[in-house]
């Protein structure tokens, strides 16, 4: 069975995810580019093309789906142009994106379908509505999270209105030279 990992970058010491325009969204990208951009990331070019299927809510689909299929030249655009993408929406009726597929059921029964299999896993890119509503589901298996050294003030927290009881392992943490925290928690079962 596949596993979905919930990607979350840009994720700062006090809990909030960067907010595009703000100090904190130009320091995170500040940092990845002195670490040589995202072309210098193998860890997660490695995730991306491994992926059985990458997975959103409307919000990050919009987001994504505008700029990153005519970004050539950005590194994720390869990937995640030929990768199979599911949308999680009942309002969006069309998606432009090629490989593109919209879910519009039963978000578990989704899911289960898209879990069978041995090969790949699920990338789950958000956003922070859809995140949520898979842990009130106890659907994701993994978190893997991009803590940056920065005490942010203009954000959005992803872990308000979440299940009273959301037990995680701790199963590696890596400190980057630029003090970033590279973290992956699997869901306590």
């Amino acid at each position: 069975m596949r596993k979905l990992i919930a990607l979350v970058f840009n994720y700062s010491l006090n809990g909030l995810l960067a907010r595009e325009g703000t100090e904190y969204y130009k320091f995170c990208f500040e940092l990845l580019d002195q670490q040589g951009g995202a072309s210098r990331d193998e860890q997660t070019l490695d995730l991306l093309r491994n992926a059985h299927a990458h997975i959103m809510g409307r919000v990050a689909y919009e987001g994504i789906s505008t700029n990153l299929p005519k970004a050539t030249s950005h590194p994720w655009s390869a990937p995640m142009n030929a990768g199979r993408k599911v949308v999680f929406s009942r309002t969006l009726k069309t998606a432009d994106w090629a490989n593109t597929t919209i879910a519009a059921g039963d978000t578990r029964e989704e899911v289960d379908k898209l879990r069978h299999g041995d090969d790949g896993h699920i990338l789950v890119w958000g956003g922070v509505g859809f995140w949520r509503s898979l842990m009130h589901l106890d659907l994701l298996d993994e978190f893997r999270v991009s803590m940056y050294p920065y005490v942010a003030d203009e954000g959005t927290r992803i872990f308000d209105d979440v299940p009273k009881s959301y037990r995680l392992d701790l199963l590696s943490s890596t400190a980057t030279r630029s003090g970033v925290l590279e973290l992956r928690y699997g869901r306590h079962r």
